[in-house]
């Protein structure tokens, strides 16, 4: 978390100065990024609520996302899947932000041929929308999960001019 907290920190106080809120929808990060955003006090003016979808069942059944997946999102752990994730949870949390986050930690693969240390993260808002990739080359299962959080938390300080 001592890498994360800093970034959260930041987040906090910019989200607060704007009167903004944020809503997180992750999963192989495993609820590391909800629990930096919630380490700040007085995050209950900006943070609306977060989830670890984590399974199709979760997807289905915290953000009502069918399986298969809707056309043209083939499969998860992929940039489109992230910003479905990111707008979903936005949309149902009536969010200024939402934060998607899907991926690989390790010690092996996911069952889409991603290997260990990928993972796909977007953010959208009103002006803006982004999805990137991060591929660690590790297999390392705590340190992709803390190093995909530090790079969820980074883009969406980008996203807020934080």
């Amino acid at each position: 978390m001592d890498s994360l907290l800093p970034l959260a920190q930041k987040i906090g106080a910019r989200l607060k100065e704007r009167g903004e809120t944020i809503a997180i929808a992750e999963s192989s990060t495993g609820g590391l990024i909800s629990a930096a955003l919630l380490s700040i006090g007085g995050a209950s003016v900006y943070f609306r609520g977060g989830g670890v979808i984590y399974t199709a069942q979760a997807r289905k059944g915290f953000l009502d996302i069918p399986n298969p997946l809707p056309a043209p999102i083939e499969r998860a752990s992929t940039e489109p899947y992230a910003m479905l994730l990111a707008d979903t949870v936005r949309a149902r949390l009536d969010a200024k932000w939402g934060l998607g986050e899907t991926g690989a930690t390790g010690p092996t693969g996911n069952r889409y041929g991603d290997k260990a240390g990928h993972t796909c993260i977007a953010v959208t808002g009103d002006g803006f929308s982004k999805a990137i990739t991060l591929e660690t080359g590790s297999d390392d299962r705590i340190a992709n999960m803390r190093a995909f959080g530090v790079r969820a938390l980074q883009l969406l300080a980008e996203a807020i001019g934080a």
